[in-house]
């Protein structure tokens, strides 16, 4: 039975206590990113991606949160978070945290990783353990291939400390005069554009008791490191240490003041390629006390920014190993299906001197007889999203296309498809985000190309990010327009969306089209509409009406009925939302959530949340889509969308979030959060103090791996057909 408590007027829900920091909810879903690198289960290449990934999520956590955080201190804010936190608490409490974690991170790496790399005949080898052929070919390949590339930089009174760039690696020379016996300072930047590993012909290959070399090699700032004398002929090499800084990489934009949005970003982009206040400075823990006083001070950072590393920096530059042709070392292939109703459809005719009509069903004619759910990467994004936007760019009866790109990748599909729409004549209306984080420079690329054929490009709202993943298609049939209709919960990226899982429906009803018109022409022009038909969209009503939903829940708990809600998310933050839910569970509503990154709300707590249930799913793919499901006394509402429940995606973003109304999907998206409730193999249950506890199987219980589950039904529902 729910465990049932009335109001009481003395607890107050918005109390700090009941709430987890965001920062250090983030560093424990880094640190189950670290765990799968850690897992003996997890096949060796694929722990190294994962030790790549924890390493690029803390760099992005630096150059935009750790940074905005400094600048808080800086200027004085001491606005308190939910949880109580000001900001140099916060600072504090990450350093705190995250210390530890670095550790592990480096040596996972140096001391499990390598020699099991070095059992499957993969040796990323130092100088000192080289032999005399290896030193040789490695001394060659270095004043051919690296030493041309190389710019020493003096540090002296008439030569300032050089700027260094944004994740560079760099290392700190100390060389010496031997007629003046006078030491000077220098630094070498580790180019970038080289390879981070040097492979070395097998040939010269280590003996490995019979075994096979599959790859050999040193990382490049070792090759670096002990040919310094060609850089500094008649100087003697004292000692050298590498080391790494971050700096804050988040775009300052004045919008209402910008008159070419395009132009401003190109702007900051420039500033950002320079790179902002340095935020952490990475170094190995033999550097001497000297030399790291000597880098604080011309960085102008603290010894609370100092991280030490006993290893190699840059480890995410490990994703370099992942393209080693060793598949007995990785997951197995990723075998993605298309739904059977897609699967005996008549392509669209490319050639204008071809006639014929291929005979069959065309892509609108399916989604006419029914709505239609794709679930990527089990479902093919290619064989799906893409070839609806494919069709419609050819079919001649297409009048229109109208969506939105936030992120796409850099040779996009969806895009060459548009720009082909608009060269056959179609009306092609595209919102460009330009201020995705990371991805401004990419979308500017696109948004001119787009424009150069005579697409309508739009870059946004001032104020706001477009988030929302939507497409429309307004094709002319007999005697009427019906729009068709894309709502996603992911990127139109066909590169993430082989390792995102993510969701869309494709639909014809005329409510969804009257309302993403509408939405079109909020974006486009100057729509002030308040009410849609049925979908949510922020910040106009997606967050009054996400909290009636959950108001509904325990009205009807408090009404003697069973109350019931489970979600799936990226991101859970926003404090009155939780509160809500809260509120829910003191009423005796069942609640589960499936947040795979930051949630601040604490479960399990007495009189508080003692009947919300929440876990985190960490795999081989990035857990992206967003399910919410409401229980509503048996009428069950079941919807999906761009939107976490963060205060950004309610009240700063342009979000869609559309009901299911056709019942087999609505089953169907039933049916995946039972699996992902039920994993016992990548879920973590959140724990009341903010700590996760990953689920094993018992003694007498299979293996449920919720994402190889997804995909074997996935396969079975094709070969059925």
């Amino acid at each position: 039975m729910p465990k049932t408590k009335k109001s009481n007027p003395t607890i107050n829900l918005s109390d700090p206590q009941y709430y987890i920091n965001r920062e250090l909810s983030w560093l424990e879903f880094n640190s189950r990113v670290l765990h799968e690198a850690c897992d003996e289960r997890t096949p060796l290449l694929e722990r190294l991606k994962f030790l790549a990934i924890f390493s690029s999520n803390l760099d992005e956590f630096f150059m935009v949160r750790v940074a905005a955080l400094k600048q808080q201190v800086e200027a004085k804010v001491n606005l308190l978070t939910p949880d109580g936190r000001t900001p140099q608490q916060q600072l504090d409490d990450i350093r705190l945290h995250l210390n530890p974690l670095v550790t592990k991170h480096n040596q996972q790496f140096e001391q499990v990783l390598q020699p099991l790399l070095a059992n499957h005949g993969i040796h990323i080898i130092k100088y000192i353990e080289m032999n005399a052929k290896q030193r040789s070919y490695l001394d060659n390949y270095f004043k051919e291939q690296i030493f041309p590339v190389l710019t020493p930089l003096a540090v002296d009174p008439s030569h300032p400390f050089p700027y260094i760039s944004n994740l560079s690696l760099n290392l700190a020379v100390v060389v010496k005069n031997p007629d003046t016996e006078e030491e000077f300072f220098a630094r070498v930047k580790v180019p970038s554009v080289l390879p981070r590993f040097i492979p070395l012909p097998s040939e010269l290959g280590i003996q490995n008791n019979g075994k096979p070399i599959n790859w050999i090699g040193v990382p490049l700032e070792q090759a670096i490191a002990h040919n310094l004398e060609y850089l500094f002929p008649g100087m003697n090499i004292q000692e050298y240490h590498p080391f790494r800084i971050t700096r804050d990489a988040d775009l300052e934009l004045e919008e209402d003041e910008a008159d070419d949005l395009l132009l401003a970003i190109e702007q900051e982009l420039r500033k950002r390629r320079m790179g902002g206040t340095p935020v952490r400075l990475e170094i190995r823990s033999q550097t001497p006390e000297i030399l790291r006083s000597r880098l604080l001070q011309d960085l102008e950072l603290t010894e609370n920014d100092v991280y030490q590393v006993d290893g190699l920096l840059g480890l995410r530059d490990l994703m370099y190993f992942m393209a080693l042709p060793l598949p007995e070392l990785k997951e197995p292939p990723r075998q993605s299906v298309v739904p059977s109703r897609l699967q005996r459809l008549k392509e669209p005719c490319i050639d204008p001197d071809v006639l014929e009509v291929e005979e069959g069903k065309d892509f609108f004619s399916v989604i006419r007889e029914k709505d239609l759910l794709v679930h990527h990467p089990y479902q093919s994004f290619s064989g799906t999203v893409e070839r609806f936007i494919t069709h419609a760019a050819w079919d001649p009866n297409v009048l229109a296309i109208k969506m939105t790109l936030y992120r796409t990748s850099g040779d996009s599909p969806i895009v060459n498809a548009l720009i082909a729409a608009a060269e056959n004549g179609k009306q092609v209306s595209v919102l460009v985000e330009l201020k995705a984080r990371f991805d401004e420079e990419n979308n500017i690329y696109w948004a001119r190309r787009l424009e150069r054929v005579g697409v309508h490009v739009v870059y946004g709202l001032v104020g706001l990010k477009t988030h929302s993943k939507i497409v429309m298609v307004v094709r002319r049939e007999k005697d009427r327009m019906r729009r068709y209709v894309h709502i996603g919960t992911g990127n139109y990226n066909p590169k993430t969306a082989r390792l995102y899982t993510d969701l869309g429906l494709l639909s014809c009803r005329e409510e969804l089209g009257a309302d993403l018109t509408d939405v079109f022409n909020f974006l486009t022009g100057y729509s002030r509409q308040k009410t849609y038909r049925e979908i949510l969209v922020a910040p106009v009503n997606m967050r009054d009406r996400f909290l009636e939903l959950i108001k509904r829940e325990i009205e009807n708990a408090q009404n003697g009925f069973s109350g019931r809600i489970v979600a799936k998310m990226n991101a859970l933050v926003d404090p009155e939302i939780i509160a809500t839910l809260y509120a829910a569970s003191r009423a005796g509503v069942q609640i589960d959530l499936i947040i795979r990154g930051i949630c601040c709300l604490r479960p399990g707590l007495k009189d508080i949340s003692e009947n919300i249930r929440i876990i985190s799913i960490i795999g081989r793919f990035l857990e992206h889509s967003r399910i919410f499901y409401f229980y509503n006394n048996s009428q069950e509402e079941i919807y999906i969308g761009s939107a976490d429940w963060m205060r950004r995606n309610l009240d700063r973003r342009v979000e869609v979030i559309t009901p299911i109304k056709d019942q087999d999907i609505a089953k169907d998206l039933q049916e995946i959060l039972g699996i992902m409730l039920a994993d016992n193999r990548q879920a973590w249950d959140l724990q009341p103090d903010g700590s996760y506890i990953q689920r094993r199987p018992c003694d007498d219980c299979s293996e449920a791996n919720s994402q190889k589950i997804l995909m074997s039904m996935a396969l079975r529902s094709t070969s059925m057909t």
